[in-house]
């Protein structure tokens, strides 16, 4: 097994690379969606309502904004799989306890 910029084997590992390779990785396994369902990139941008080049980019760096990553997600099915992003996973009871009480804003800090 090997590690490169984040990449072990062939897989990225996210907490390992950096925003450019991760981007990169989603555009590429956005397309990787695309052409397993015999999809042209234009018939993708006309499902999500961008232009073409938005597809290409996004396919090619990931550079796109989260609106349109989430508009290409829902055209090509894979929605689903956003679910779990970002979801506050308790370690502990007590991190348990904490997460069910809904948060407005963050404590103040204490100087030291």
């Amino acid at each position: 097994m090997w590690l490169k910029n984040g990449i072990i084997g062939n897989m990225l590992h996210f907490n390992l690379a950096t925003a450019d390779e991760i981007a990169c990785e989603i555009g590429g396994r956005l397309r990787a969606h695309r052409l397993s369902q015999n999809l042209q990139q234009s018939e993708v941008a006309g499902r999500a309502g961008v232009s073409l080049r938005t597809i290409v980019e996004l396919e090619h760096s990931g550079r796109v904004s989260f609106d349109v990553l989430l508009r290409v997600a829902m055209a090509l099915g894979v929605i689903e799989s956003m679910s779990g992003v970002f979801e506050l996973k308790p370690k502990s009871i007590k991190d348990m306890e904490k997460a069910s009480q809904k948060r407005q804003r963050a404590s103040r800090r204490q100087s030291e």
